[in-house]
């Protein structure tokens, strides 16, 4: 099975060898998000692939995986080029473990960088993009202690870039307890638009060397 999955790679990289620009979608699944919210997030995915694949090299470039997180963390896509990235559709329900989420963000974050290191394969900082109406609900307290420290360790250290983005009525001050960056306000069900941002700034990044500086688009959906 190892070796299967060694020799996916192997295959894999020789296809396609240029540098990864890693993108996690780390998404709140949980019951408040049904109805409206989850179709337009929905809508919103089917917009990130479109506007990516747009992009010759952006759509080699950038890999996009997703995890959801309700009463359980799944992951739904793993990390596939744009090119290959086909949207799933998201239903809601259950609690939120948020906590949970973090953590297997990061440890496929790790996992894949040591899969690029293997293969030779140059790579930019991976971004997490998690997006929440709420706050952790429903795990232990110290557990999402512990997601936040090893977040805050790794955005210290630049092994990540953990983005945060609250929609409608999510709690804030949490929020911004978890995360290093100031987390981003959605205004109303604006996914769209914030996907296309997404997909403008990862495409920006995958355009530019490994490790300089990019400025990113200016931010049109949301406010801190």
């Amino acid at each position: 099975m190892t070796d299967t999955l060694r020799l996916d790679e192997v295959v894999e990289f020789a296809e396609n060898p240029e540098p990864r620009c890693p993108c996690v979608l780390l998404l709140d699944t949980s019951g408040s998000m049904q109805g409206m919210a989850i179709n337009a997030l929905n809508e919103g995915l089917l917009s990130f692939r479109d506007e990516l694949v747009k992009n010759p090299l952006a759509a080699r470039r950038v890999e996009v995986a997703i995890i959801t997180f309700d009463s359980n963390v799944n992951v739904v896509q793993d990390f596939v080029t744009a090119d290959q990235f086909n949207p799933p559709i998201l239903t809601a329900q259950g609690l939120t473990n948020m906590g949970s989420g973090i953590h297997k963000a990061l440890d496929m974050i790790q996992e894949r960088k040591a899969q690029y290191r293997d293969n030779g394969i140059a790579y930019y900082r991976p971004w997490v993009f998690m997006i929440t109406d709420g706050e952790p609900q429903g795990e232990a307290e110290n557990l999402v202690e512990q997601a936040a420290k090893r977040l805050q360790a790794d955005e210290v250290n630049k092994r990540v870039a953990f983005f945060t983005v609250g929609v409608e009525n999510a709690n804030m001050a949490r929020l911004s307890q978890i995360a290093v960056r100031t987390p981003l306000k959605l205004t109303g069900l604006n996914f769209v638009e914030l996907f296309v941002w997404l997909s403008a700034s990862m495409s920006a990044v995958s355009h530019s060397k490994v490790d300089e500086q990019v400025a990113l688009p200016p931010i049109g959906w949301g406010s801190v």
